[in-house]
C-alpha cells in the first residue's frame, strides 16, 4: 500500500541522495532544493510529502500554492490553483505505477479543498515521457514557458474534468 507522509529533516540525506541521481537530474537539472533549510519550514502554501511504499520511502511529491509561493516561481497565477512536483527516487521504482498511484492521492489532496479549481505541473519540453503521463492523467496542455532559462510545458487538470469522471 502506497501512502504519503510529511518531509521531515530525517529525509534530509535520501533527498540528497535522490537528487544525485540521473533520472531525477533529467527532469529538475537547475534545481537546488536547500534541503537543509527547506525540511525546517512548513509555510501554509506548501507540502512536501514523501511517498512510502510498505514502509520503504520511494519517492518525493510537492504540493503548493502557486498564488501564495514566496518566490512567484509561476509568476502571474489564478488564486484557487496547486500545483505540483513529484519524482521516484530510485531507478529500480519507476515504471511500476508507483507515480500514478502518488499522483492519485495528491489530486484527491489537492482536491479536498473545495475551493482549489485546477492543478499545474510543468514537465521540461524534453520531457516527453512526463508529457504522456500527465496527459493520461487527465492534465491538458496549456502552454510552453520559460521558467527562469528552463523551457517547460505547463499542463493544468481542472476540477471539473475530475468531477465528470466521477
Amino acid at each position: 500500500m502506497l501512502k504519503l507522509r510529511q518531509a521531515t529533516i530525517k529525509d534530509l540525506e535520501l533527498l540528497k541522495y535522490w537528487d544525485t541521481k540521473q533520472h531525477v537530474i533529467d527532469c529538475d537539472p537547475d534545481d537546488d532544493w536547500n534541503w537543509e533549510m527547506e525540511l525546517h519550514r512548513n509555510p501554509e502554501w506548501r507540502e512536501q510529502l514523501v511517498a512510502e511504499y510498505l514502509g520503504e520511502p520511494i519517492g518525493f511529491l510537492q504540493i503548493i500554492d502557486p498564488y501564495h509561493e514566496d518566490t512567484q516561481y509561476w509568476g502571474e497565477v489564478d488564486q484557487d490553483k496547486r500545483a505540483i512536483d513529484i519524482w521516484i527516487g530510485e531507478e529500480n521504482k519507476l515504471n511500476q505505477g508507483y507515480g500514478t498511484r502518488m499522483m492519485e492521492l495528491a489530486i484527491q489532496r489537492c482536491f479536498q479543498n473545495p475551493k482549489v479549481n485546477g492543478i499545474l505541473v510543468d514537465p521540461l519540453k524534453a520531457n516527453t515521457k512526463a508529457h504522456r503521463f500527465y496527459r493520461r492523467l487527465g492534465f491538458k496542455f496549456l502552454e510552453e514557458r520559460d521558467f527562469n532559462g528552463t523551457i517547460c510545458h505547463v499542463y493544468e487538470l481542472n476540477r471539473k474534468s475530475v468531477d465528470r469522471k466521477g
